[in-house]
């Protein structure tokens, strides 16, 4: 069976719950997470953060389970990742990952590349509307 379990792209809510259902497995005695959400702020803002717009690569999908792979390998860890796109509000699940392993460093390790892959390389851009009416491309990555 895959280490990726799920690998979506997608323009609905994520589901929390199903990434959990995912990596269900007797033999992991660790699961990490993490859940990135659309904030108020940015530290490049002029003011406050409205909202976020997310619009990805047709071949993103397919980017994504490569990266969570690759994360993966050799480590027996269980992955569930999804990135959402369209319009977030503040508040909302941009990013879901979670991460089932026999042991929690090999755990916490595998969340952390997979985060730090998607800010690296997945063809994710998003565009931040600003309360002053500006709205930004942000560069590669979520």
């Amino acid at each position: 069976m895959s280490a990726v379990r799920l690998a979506l792209i997608s323009n609905t809510p994520l589901d929390i719950d199903a990434h959990f259902a995912a990596i269900d497995d007797p033999k992991a005695g660790a699961v990490t997470s993490f859940i990135g959400r659309v904030r108020d702020h940015d530290p490049e803002a002029d003011g406050a953060v409205l909202s976020l717009e997310y619009s990805a690569h047709p071949d993103a999908a397919a980017g994504l389970r490569a990266l969570a792979e690759r994360a993966a390998d050799g480590t027996g860890a269980i992955v569930a990742v999804s990135h959402r796109i369209g319009a977030l509000a503040v508040g909302d699940a941009a990013v879901v990952i979670v991460v089932a392993a026999a042991h929690r460093g090999v755990a916490f390790e595998v969340c952390r590349e997979v985060i730090e892959a998607i800010k690296r390389e997945l063809p994710v851009w998003k565009r931040q509307h600003e309360a002053d009416g500006t709205a930004k491309w942000l560069g590669l990555g979520g």
